[in-house]
């Protein structure tokens, strides 16, 4: 008997939740991953964070559904970069223009710290609390770069090192021991660019005067209690305080749902037909590298390898289901020739079926190389793209390893054989060789971008130079076809496609668990997308080590010198 009046009661109250008020919860103080795990330690990782797609498309959903009322944030913790914020900024913006309510919520925008960006984003809702110990770090936006030419001179070693051209910027860390003018002139016009981004938005959204916020962001930051009589928020309360406040006003027997889980729902209602036409979704995330993509298992960001990227495409190009192409593409750039490979691969496809770009935070340099060839690229105001040039060189360790006590001498056949050996500087001769590469690979790549964004060869250059724009300046210049997110650009492939606006949208290659297990049966086979863990011995210092000429491999590998290649 009491083993019925309890299922009937948990039946009761799961229909309740059926049909009861929706609030729906952003938590934001883990962050959020930009797309499905690329590999098995990145599933790990990422197993219990928030996908930025899932949040865009159940906001989305949730502006058409009658039994949303409410959506309350919580914002902190790990820092978001400023495109991801505006894409989400975006998105809220659209769920308020819905007429539902709008909540964000920090423990503190910044203690004794600048939180100006996270700020930016609590301004696209309706109502912003901050709890009373809190503070408002709006404090505008700084660029700070670190040269290292001056203690890397005192360690004995000298850095040589080729750029195409004077925008090109990067190698300065090594080589400059301050800003060269055309590097503050670069980094000045994103400083700038950026803040014009945030002071419109946060005068939107808090009802200001542009003007006055930028009187604001040279006062901050603010205490709680200043905060609030500068009208930054609009009252200081505690979690709990915030929630009862926003519950009350969705209704007394409403509960709360994590965004990503009320899509995920959502989908599950809505499951397409597994034939059906549709949007396939790639994403190329990291340092562009050759092979595949993955990570390494010692830490550090993923690398978008070549490999796992053009197989995606050429999987897609054949799938007659896969009408269009969404490439989103958040990275720095990398290796010269993978990209290169990458952008074959997105030439090849954009003859059968359309190819819309979606740029993150960053799609820089080879980031922008994978990406010129689209139909149409989408970046949002904050993305750093453009950096259209190329570097290259070595350090020079010969007279940190005589301090040390060490000899270096070589044996080898052929004049340039140990061109590119660490203990000796570059003859005359083989700067010639050094400089021959740097001028065939820049102008390869402008070259492909004037074909690519039809202009003149000498406009491309002049935009090139290796220089960093933001979003806004690059569509600005044609670098960037359109400002927006990613539900922009999928928006933009069903039409280009001739598909409904509600045409599924796949994550590409999908693959069953057999297809994982048994792997590919050649290259042109989907399941050879698959990613991998990197055994690259650096780990998190991965990046740094490239940089200072280091083997990819780590210290705990056979040296290289027993290598003849």
């Amino acid at each position: 008997m009491e083993a019925g009046k309890a299922i009937f009661e948990t039946v009761d109250k799961l229909r309740q939740r059926r049909t009861a008020p929706l609030v729906l919860e952003l938590d934001l103080t883990e962050g959020l991953t930009e797309g499905p795990p690329a590999d098995p330690l990145a599933a790990v990782l990422s197993m219990r964070k928030t996908r930025l797609s899932d949040v865009l498309s159940g906001l989305r959903r949730a502006r058409q559904d009658s039994r949303v009322k409410a959506l309350v944030v919580r914002i902190g913790g790990n820092p978001l970069g400023l495109a991801m914020v505006q894409e989400l900024r975006q998105a809220v913006i659209q769920f308020r223009a819905s007429g539902k309510l709008t909540v964000a919520f920090s423990e503190t925008f910044g203690e004794f710290g600048g939180g100006t960006v996270p700020y930016y984003l609590a301004t696209a809702f309706e109502r912003v609390y901050l709890q009373p110990s809190g503070d408002v770090g709006l404090t505008g936006v700084a660029l700070e770069q670190r040269f290292l030419k001056g203690a890397l001179t005192k360690l004995g070693v000298g850095y040589e090192a080729g750029q195409r051209h004077e925008y090109k910027t990067a190698v300065n860390t090594f080589t400059q021991d301050h800003m060269t003018e055309p590097h503050r002139e670069s980094m000045g016009r994103i400083v700038e660019s950026v803040t014009e981004s945030l002071s419109a938005g946060i005068a939107d959204g808090r009802r200001l005067d542009p003007g006055k916020v930028r009187e604001l962001i040279d006062r901050g930051p603010f205490t709680a209690s200043e905060a609030l009589e500068a009208g930054l928020v609009d009252g200081l309360a505690y979690r709990d305080e915030v929630y009862e406040q926003v519950k009350q006003a969705a209704g007394d027997d409403s509960h709360l749902l994590y965004v990503s889980r009320y899509a995920r729902s959502a989908a599950v209602r809505k499951l397409p037909h597994p034939t059906a036409d549709g949007i396939a979704l790639i994403h190329g995330t990291g340092m562009i590298r050759t092979g595949r993509s993955g990570r390494s298992p010692l830490g550090g960001g993923g690398a978008m390898g070549s490999d796992t990227i053009s197989a995606a495409f050429r999987a897609a190009r054949r799938d007659e289901h896969v009408k269009a192409v969404v490439f989103r593409v958040d990275s720095p750039g990398g290796s010269y020739v993978a990209s290169d490979t990458v952008w074959r691969e997105v030439t090849l496809t954009r003859k059968v079926k359309p190819v819309i770009v979606s740029m993150g935070d960053l799609a820089a340099s080879g980031g922008y190389f994978v990406a010129m060839a689209a139909d149409v690229i989408v970046a949002q105001p904050g993305t750093l793209t453009g950096s259209i040039g190329v570097y290259g060189g070595k350090p020079v360790v010969a007279e940190m390893l005589e301090k040390i006590g060490i000899n270096s001498e070589m044996v080898a056949s052929g004049t340039n054989a140990g061109m590119f050996s660490t203990s000796r500087g570059f003859s005359p001769e083989q700067w010639e060789r050094v400089n021959a590469w740097l001028d065939r690979i820049y102008d390869d790549f402008v070259g492909k971008v004037a074909a690519s964004r039809d202009l003149t060869r000498e406009r491309a250059h002049e935009l090139a130079r290796g220089r960093v724009w933001t979003g806004a300046d690059a569509h600005a210049s044609g670098l960037v076809d359109e400002l927006g997110g990613l539900e922009d650009a999928l928006a933009l492939a069903r039409k280009r496609a001739g598909l409904s606006d509600d045409a599924p949208v796949r994550a590409y290659p999908r693959l069953n668990p057999l297809e994982r297990l048994r792997g590919p049966d050649s290259s042109e086979d989907k399941s050879a997308a698959l990613a991998r863990l990197r055994l690259d011995g650096w780990g998190p210092l991965a990046r740094l080590s490239a940089e200072l000429g280091l083997p990819a491999a780590g210290p705990l590998l056979l040296p290289t010198w027993y290598v003849i290649r």
